[in-house]
């Protein structure tokens, strides 16, 4: 009991990572908003001058919309019913019709995965060392096979010098040098797995007690899975502005129409120019022409005339930079929210006692109020190198014909850098956004903080790495591959749920539901399962400030689970007891 007091008096006293901070990249949120607002305006100006039934609704041929006005029965199709069915699914159900009955094979998905997580508390030692056993084993018998197929050729005369280059790579299976190569390639890789697998068996079971203790974490944070739905939502508003923005945009020059006779020799007609404009809602109901049957109101262009008009391509372009910045930002908000949530975990002395009381809602609220500057600082870096890939794509697509193989050379380099560009930054940028909700400090100081002791701990990260991708690539193999069974059993007629109206006799093609479920069940454990996997980077992050800040002592005690202290032969020190009087 004294030992506990006396730590907790100590902590207070201590510089806590959650202690009082203040706003962070200030310029860079105050251009952010600036750019939310200039979206807005530039969404306003198209909604008052955009028309979406050029696109929405076809023409005939003199221009009129088809399904509007004198011929509503000429529109057989409207995509407006199947674009606003509450149901996805029920497209798949009919044939692509829409709207249709409602599947709800998925619910299965986010149970499992759900259960999944939560078991890997108890299971991830064993199933991790049964998956990098099984590797071995996959690998020792494939040796093993090489070599059998080696010596069953080993006295054959054909060599790979007599078949040459060949686009039947059969052949090159039937001679002794392929198996030969094969078996030491093998070999080889199956040696450095074992002496990886022996000189970083410690850091093995780090990465499996880290696991253990994401999972610890999220069984006590249970709304964290739920969090990517916010994610989800506030993804679908940012597409569908975009989405809607760019197609009033598109629409907004009003469609210019102009009086045209089909037949110039036709009585009086040829006294009808070329410059007389006309609209399609009136002309065919009035007696203006009579005198030349043959006469049409014919669409010619869309009106270009105008500021608005003008900066057309200017405006859809500021339409594409935001919404990549807004979406980028987004991504940064769920991942600097969840990385606060479970930080004030790993932080918390005694768990779970010393858990803040609702720490999803708390972070969340942290990092509006604080750090919006320093999310749209990070994210307008990936939208800028994401903005360079566009235009190098773009530039590709229309000189691809016109380059020389040196040329076309440079372009493939360009593209590449850049796209390894964004993966670093991304990694850089999920790695800044732990350190700003854990210390509270600026974008920059972030990321080199998070670049600095990844590096200085570059072992531990890359097993952690692997680790982690392996279980929660099995996990959602798992989880996709049971559902994507259940749904084969269930629309093939092989199953039947009970109390279940649904007739099997209706699918003409029962594979569409079935892929469209397993689409599903893959979006859901990748939901899931990011959450876990953020949870899995924020702790590994917070163990190594641990492991760099603190030495066990009463005024530095470690955070880490009683689990980590045993394998790192650490542990916290009491109070030194005084010698006893004679």
């Amino acid at each position: 009991m004294y030992y506990t007091a006396m730590l907790k008096i100590t902590l207070c006293v201590i510089v806590s990572p959650f202690s009082p901070r203040g706003c962070t990249d200030i310029i860079c949120c105050v251009l952010f908003m600036v750019v939310i607002l200039g979206y807005m305006a530039v969404g306003i100006l198209a909604w008052l001058y955009g028309d979406p039934r050029h696109v929405l609704y076809p023409r005939n041929s003199t221009g009129m919309f088809c399904g509007i006005g004198a011929q509503p029965s000429v529109f057989y199709f409207d995509i407006l019913k199947c674009a606003t069915s509450i149901n996805v699914m029920a497209a798949v159900l009919n044939g692509l019709q829409c709207p249709t009955t409602q599947v709800h094979a998925l619910v299965i998905a986010m149970v499992v995965s759900f259960l999944f997580l939560l078991l890997l508390r108890f299971i991830a030692p064993v199933m991790v060392w049964v998956l990098i056993f099984g590797v071995l084993a996959v690998g020792a018998y494939g040796i093993y096979h090489c070599w059998w197929e080696y010596d069953n050729y080993r006295k054959s005369t054909v060599s790979i010098a007599d078949i040459g280059f060949t686009t039947d790579f059969k052949v090159y299976l039937q001679v002794k040098e392929t198996w030969l190569a094969f078996l030491i390639i093998l070999s080889v890789v199956e040696g450095i797995l074992l002496l990886t697998l022996i000189f970083l068996r410690t850091r093995i079971l780090i990465a499996i007690a880290l696991i253990q203790e994401s999972s610890k974490a999220v069984s006590h944070m249970m709304s964290t899975l739920f969090y990517p739905l916010v994610t989800f939502v506030l993804l679908v508003v940012c597409v569908a502005y975009w989405g809607i923005t760019a197609l009033y945009l598109a629409t907004s020059g009003n469609p210019v129409y102009k009086v045209v006779t089909l037949n110039s020799t036709q009585g009086n007609c040829g006294q009808i120019g070329g410059n007389v404009t006309c609209d399609p809602q009136t002309f065919y109901n009035s007696t203006d022409y009579s005198w030349c049957p043959s006469a049409r109101c014919i669409f010619i262009k869309y009106n270009n005339e105008g500021l608005l008009q003008r900066n057309l391509f200017n405006l859809q372009i500021y339409n594409v930079v935001a919404f990549l910045w807004c979406i980028n930002f987004v991504i940064a908000l769920g991942q600097c929210t969840l990385a606060g949530a479970f930080a004030s975990y790993y932080w918390a002395f005694s768990k779970p006692s010393d858990i803040p009381t609702f720490p999803l809602s708390q972070a969340f609220i942290r990092t509006l109020r604080y750090h919006v500057g320093s999310l749209a600082f990070g994210a307008l870096i990936l939208t800028l190198i994401q903005v360079v890939r566009i235009i190098l794509e773009y530039l590709d697509h229309k000189t691809r014909a016109a380059q020389n193989p040196c040329a076309r050379f440079l372009m493939c380099c360009l593209k590449c850098c850049f796209w390894c560009l964004e993966k670093f930054i991304k990694f850089l940028n999920r790695n800044a956004y732990i350190m700003i909700a854990v210390y509270g400090k600026n974008f920059c100081v972030s990321a080199k903080n998070a670049f600095m002791l990844l590096m200085r701990n570059i072992v531990r990260v890359v097993v952690l790495d692997k680790v982690t991708d392996l279980l929660l690539f099995f996990g959602k193999l798992l989880v996709v591959g049971g559902v994507g069974v259940l749904a084969f059993f269930f629309f093939s007629g092989r199953i039947r749920l009970p109390g279940s109206n649904f007739r099997t006799e209706m699918l003409n093609y029962y594979w569409m539901p079935i892929i469209v479920v397993v689409v599903g069940a893959y979006l859901i454990a990748h939901g899931f399962f990011s959450v876990y996997n953020m949870c899995v980077d924020t702790l590994f992050l917070c163990f190594l400030e641990d492991l760099e800040r603190h030495d066990g002592t009463m005024q530095k005690p470690y955070y880490m689970s009683k689990n980590l202290m045993k394998i790192l032969n650490k542990k916290n020190k009491g109070p030194k007891k005084g010698k006893g009087k004679d």
